[in-house]
């Protein structure tokens, strides 16, 4: 693999929800930086997939798939983290869920099957990570995967926007109780994106370009070079934050309907 630097060399990194898109970017961006990483999907076959996509090009990249939703499997995959590379440095809650639906009629369990991923499974996680992170005394970084749903409304997306506008707030919030153990806490907050998911919907490129100031969806490359910032020694005095990148979408909003 060729490496563009080692900023993260003796780096040992989780991210959840990584099988493909951005979550799988971030992987390969933070190994080719010298990181050590599990990659988490819930699909197996995805996650070995990816996983060994990485391995192939010389990095260090183990797949663990499993729900990012139960608190037992997050906390056997911190474990397997500590056993594999000694050690977590980084860990980010990557992985989640969209389920429109109009508000009127959106089902209690569709709400709950979002908030258990997005929210509480970025919460644990974060606690998870933390503890650890404590117990080896030297600091930590945590990013949650916002959008910009969580700043700006958008049809059918009642449960989700909410979900994404929480872990802003969650970041903001364990600030205080974590700064003590030197570690940070971010969100980032991608808007749209082009991954094999949207990009199933042949209209997405083009709508998306119309309406961003910039003329085009983002990269998951773009996602991810934000992402390894503040995950970065480079970002050790930013914490609580949460950084939009769209492109400029949000500063005009324009709906894609």
């Amino acid at each position: 693999m060729e490496r563009n630097g080692q900023t993260f060399h003796n780096r040992v990194a989780i991210v959840t929800g990584a099988g493909q898109g951005i979550g799988l970017e971030i992987c390969r961006s933070l190994v080719e930086q010298g990181a050590s990483v599990i990659l988490n999907d819930v699909e197996k076959a995805l996650a070995e997939e990816a996983a060994a996509s990485i391995q192939h090009e010389g990095g260090r990249c183990i797949p663990y798939a499993g729900d990012a939703s139960s608190v037992g499997f997050i906390r056997e995959m911190v474990a397997e983290a500590v056993k594999q590379f000694g050690k977590l440095d980084i860990a980010i809650a990557n992985a989640g869920i969209t389920l429109y639906g109009e508000f009127l009629d959106y089902k209690k369990e569709d709400l709950m099957k979002v908030l258990d991923l997005n929210v509480g499974g970025s919460f644990f996680l974060a606690q998870a990570a933390a503890l650890q992170m404590k117990e080896q005394n030297s600091g930590g970084r945590i990013l949650f995967m916002s959008s910009v749903t969580g700043h700006q409304a958008h049809k059918n997306l009642a449960a989700y926007g909410m979900s994404k506008a929480a872990l802003e707030m969650l970041a903001k919030t364990l600030v205080v109780e974590l700064s003590p153990f030197g570690i940070t806490v971010n969100a980032i907050a991608p808007g749209a994106t082009a991954t094999e998911r949207t990009l199933a919907d042949k209209d997405y490129e083009q709508t998306w370009s119309r309406i961003t100031p910039i003329g085009k969806p983002a990269t998951t490359r773009d996602i991810a070079h934000a992402a390894l910032f503040l995950v970065s020694p480079g970002a050790g005095h930013i914490t609580g934050q949460s950084l939009v990148i769209d492109g400029g979408w949000t500063s005009v909003s324009p709906s894609p309907y």
